[in-house]
């Protein structure tokens, strides 16, 4: 006991003599001047410390700063390049003596920073010394640090590290970019940090906003930070963020988030793990996670999402706001198109999963998504992707090599048991055909510059539609007026619904050149057989189809009489726009037909007077 008695009293001791001379032969405020002259010879600005310097000690040595600035380059505006209103750092001292370092208390306060860039290019940073030194001695300091056969942390010699508390408040950067007349503002009002030691969990919280030329951000977030006694691992556990943006770029002026998540860093691994339990916004809720691999020299990254409805039709601009911004892009536009710039596809190892479970956009739903996607090696590969639309199925797959300077693509797409009117009327408002529709399409084309997409798309495919109707036209009741018409009556009417219904409607069709074309139409239904065959122009919007239609029995349906142009072949033409084709019917074609067809029946009749011949 009096041993230990001796060695109390001879630390106490220690720490009295300490004290004693800090205080009466050590005064940091006669040091000052030799302070300020250094850092203002080193950098050739103003430097102030405006308050005295001042220690705390026992149980806890630190140091008091304030009132502290160093002025921008001559004739900038602000003049303050950065300054401090406080700063206090205390480390308890006892603890010390046995290699534990125990921060009582951290603060900042007040802290601002204006970085300015004038008209001429030159920037508060300019002028300042040190920069080179810094860069040339990095590689050597990297090759020591490569050459050691240890990593880092294992030579960290700390038996533990405690720190009290950590307060950040007030801290403020401006951002004035002279050149384009913007000023920027980031504001960290705060960011505590509570009691924190090794391998156990601390609260930490901030509040943030930020002020930018056409948007404001404000943000906030809380969490606990674990970080291992090794310094191997660090954890953020119960992550928090709620932000919120007002801006006239942002869809319905105000966006509003909430992040909520688990983060574990393996320094050791060289890995990060985000597991994302909530994420919300504009209406949009997910949940998902992400893991990253940076050991290597492209970071592998890993991403699978899940996704509930989503509505990008409250999220985008209303048409007339879009068809103003494309109107304003067309006149400013004046340079040619260039090809985009693919080459960060090669800097990406992703592989991304995503389900969602449905998606409106331009009025066209679809439920159920599920998507297998990789970007690797400058290709960008879209594996599987499969969803649910209008009582059918879609499934794709994609490429896009983005290698070359000039993009390649090809892809593969599939309908099936599609119902195809309500699909046609919410994707492109064509009221056209119904029926339940298989569609197939295959393609291939380059170039990425949106004229050359329709002029180098290179696709063919098939179709087959079932027991639906063809819209807008009553091909029937054409061939009755017709009829009546070339009997002499031009009064015949049409009152029926421009309608007609069909068994089948199969056919191929081939991509060249922005021309759609489709050889073999062909249409099975109750009362006529229908081929045809023409051509839609993708850039025009215009469609020129010839159709050639047979009767196959009584135009009045089960139970007439059969007709007498059964059997004769009737042309029909579809001519205009796309969104308002025009269905017309070749009389003098049919006139043709008819007397041809009498023709023969007199030719047939006289064989048989004649005896055969």
């Amino acid at each position: 006991m009096k041993a230990l008695k001796w060695l109390l009293g001879i630390v106490a001791g220690l720490v009295l003599i300490l004290v004693v001379y800090l205080t009466v032969f050590f005064d940091l405020n006669s040091f000052k001047p030799q302070i300020v002259d250094a850092v203002t010879k080193q950098t050739g600005r103003e430097f102030v410390i405006e308050n005295d310097l001042s220690w705390s000690f026992f149980p806890s040595i630190g140091i008091n700063l304030g009132g502290i600035s160093l002025s921008n380059p001559e004739n900038f505006s602000p003049a303050t390049f950065v300054e401090i209103n406080e700063a206090v750092a205390n480390v308890e001292l006892m603890p010390l003596l046995s290699q534990e370092v125990q921060i009582a208390m951290l603060s900042l306060d007040g802290l601002t920073l204006n970085m300015v860039t004038k008209k001429d290019g030159s920037t508060s940073l300019d002028g300042l010394s040190g920069e080179k030194a810094a860069v040339t001695e990095q590689p050597k300091a990297s090759a020591e640090s490569s050459s050691s056969k240890e990593p880092s942390s294992s030579n960290i010699q700390l038996q533990s590290l405690q720190i009290g508390g950590v307060s950040v408040t007030n801290t403020t950067i401006n951002l004035i970019d002279e050149m384009n007349d913007t000023k920027q503002v980031f504001v960290l009002n705060s960011l505590t940090l509570g009691e924190f030691s090794l391998g156990s969990a601390a609260d930490f919280a901030y509040d943030f906003s930020a002020q930018m030329p056409d948007m404001t951000v404000s943000s906030n977030g809380e969490g606990k930070l674990t970080v291992n006694k090794d310094l191997t691992k660090v954890s953020i556990a119960g992550f928090t963020i709620n932000t919120d943006v007002d801006g006239e770029s942002i869809p319905n002026k105000k966006l509003t988030t909430q992040l909520v998540t688990d983060i574990n860093l393996g320094l050791d691994s060289q890995s990060v793990q985000v597991a994302i339990s909530k994420l919300s916004a504009m209406n949009i809720n997910a949940t998902g996670e992400v893991k990253v691999n940076y050991s290597s020299k492209i970071p592998k990254i890993n991403v699978q999402m899940d996704f509930g409805d989503i509505d990008l039709d409250k999220i985008m601009p209303p048409a007339s706001e879009k068809a103003d911004d494309a109107s304003s892009e067309k006149v400013a536009s004046t340079e040619p198109a260039q090809e985009p710039d693919l080459s960060a596809l090669k800097t990406i190892d992703l592989t991304l999963g995503m389900t969602v479970k449905s998606i409106k956009v331009a009025n066209l739903l679809t439920q159920d998504w599920e998507m297998k996607a990789t970007v690797k090696d400058g290709i960008a590969n879209l594996s599987d992707f499969s969803a649910n639309l209008y009582e059918g199925s879609i499934t794709a797959k994609a490429k896009l090599d983005g290698r070359q300077k000039v993009a390649s693509y090809n892809f593969e797409k599939s309908l099936s048991g599609v119902q195809f009117r309500p699909l046609l009327k919410d994707a492109a408002d064509i009221d056209l055909i119904s029926g339940s529709a298989n569609f197939n399409i295959k393609g291939s084309g380059k170039s990425l510059i949106p004229d050359n997409l329709k002029k180098n798309l290179l696709a063919n495919g098939d179709f087959t539609i079932a027991d639906g109707s063809l819209y807008g036209v009553n091909i029937p009741q054409m061939i009755r007026s017709a009829q009546d018409k070339l009997k002499g009556d031009l009064s015949a009417q049409n009152e029926e619904e421009l309608k007609t219904d069909f068994t089948s409607l199969t056919g191929s069709y081939s991509l060249k050149n922005s021309m759609f074309t489709n050889p073999d139409l062909a249409m099975a239904s109750p009362l006529i057989r229908l081929a045809g065959n023409g051509s839609a122009n993708i850039d025009s919007q215009t469609v020129d189809y010839k159709l050639t239609t047979s009767v196959v029995g009584s135009l009045s349906g089960q139970g007439g009489e059969n007709d007498p142009l059964a059997g004769v072949d009737i042309p029909l033409t579809i001519k205009g726009s796309m969104q308002d084709p025009k269905f017309g019917i070749d009389t003098s074609a049919l006139f043709d037909a008819k007397l041809k067809g009498e023709t023969d029946k007199l030719k047939d009749s006289l064989f048989k007077k004649l005896g055969g011949f």
